[in-house]
């Protein structure tokens, strides 16, 4: 056993402990924090602001993966299926019931983490690319439930009503994207705090311990099989909530676009692009990735989507070999070389 997995053991079952951050991580990070704050008033343009939104809306659903992938240690490409969630709950109990956005949030978080549930029970035994495939297999038969559900549009899907009062309650702003910007930027801070909040509790060591040595976690008593379930459901639950922000945004629910399977596969991408089991490495994947989408897309009209698959290809392609642990690492041991340094 490695150094690194007894170390994991030991907190698992330790009280948790709450280091503290270098001064040099605390200050960048309050220095990223405050230029976020006021970005959208020095780039003042509406694609500036959406080019961000969806940034921010990604780094939410990559950091929902890496909970179950980089903390648990399971690969799961069915991801959409949460996303695709939280998108229904939130429209459906709206056009239906009346019933506003921000109970639609909650109770789609409450559906999708009872999915998780549901699927991680009997799958979360599973092995490496068993799992993947199960939850590949998942997504896919949930898609096609939707596309065939008359009651929630079929494949048609749903089209959100145009609201002009009340648009906090109903979560529409039509006169500008400075609204969406900072309810997405909240959402991401939330996502963000929470896991940074796990990673320090116990729950969070014991999860690290089943994903570097699953049998001696066992052996010291730790339910292997339930804290899997535990990390799946937190994950389905995070990205339930970038379903539902997305459905608020663009107003359109749909099967092929809520339950897309490449949702799942850019959600990996950029967890791996960025550093999978790190805190801030999704954000980085997604600064990256969802730029690169948006302006390959500009760039080369109708063909952009497949010059951006092209260009993931060989980013994966390149860090996988040079750099494994991600392009945060880079980023990581300069700044400790630094503050050792001094």
């Amino acid at each position: 056993m490695s150094k690194k997995s007894n170390a994991a053991l030991e907190a698992a079952l330790a009280e948790p402990v709450w280091p503290a951050a270098p001064p040099a991580f605390t200050w960048l990070g309050f220095g990223v924090f405050a230029l976020l704050a006021v970005y959208p008033f020095i780039f003042t343009g509406t694609f500036s602001h959406h080019l961000m939104i969806m940034v921010f809306l990604h780094a939410i659903m990559a950091q929902s993966w890496n909970v179950v992938a980089g903390m648990s240690g399971q690969i799961s490409l069915g991801h959409a299926v949460f996303f695709g969630l939280g998108a229904y709950a939130s429209a459906l109990l709206y056009i239906k019931w009346g019933i506003t956005p921000w109970i639609g949030l909650l109770a789609g978080m409450a559906i999708s983490a009872l999915a998780a549930a549901a699927i991680g029970i009997p799958t979360l035994r599973l092995r490496g690319h068993y799992f993947a495939i199960a939850t590949l297999l998942f997504g896919i038969s949930v898609q096609i439930v939707f596309q065939r559900w008359d009651w929630v549009g079929a494949a048609s899907g749903i089209f959100m009503p145009i609201v002009r009062d009340d648009p906090w309650l109903v979560l529409q702003f039509h006169g500008s994207k400075l609204p969406y910007y900072y309810l997405s930027f909240g959402l991401c801070v939330i996502a963000f705090a929470v896991v940074w909040d796990l990673q320090r509790r116990r729950l969070g060591m014991r999860l690290l311990a089943v994903r570097d040595e699953p049998e001696a976690a066992a052996s010291l008593g730790i339910d292997v099989a339930w804290h899997k379930v535990i990390a799946f459901m937190i994950s389905g639950a995070m990205m339930s909530t970038a379903g539902t922000f997305f459905a608020q945004y663009v107003l359109v629910v749909d099967p092929d676009r809520v339950f897309n399977f490449e949702i799942s596969v850019l959600a990996l991408l950029m967890v791996v692009l960025g550093g999978i089991g790190t805190l801030w490495g999704p954000a980085l994947g997604a600064a990256i990735l969802v730029p690169l989408s948006e302006f390959t897309r500009t760039w080369f009209g109708g063909t952009g989507g497949t010059v951006d698959l092209i260009i993931y290809g060989i980013l994966i392609l390149l860090i996988c070999i040079y750099q494994p642990r991600g392009l945060l690492s880079i980023v990581t041991e300069r700044l400790r070389r630094r503050v050792d340094t001094k």
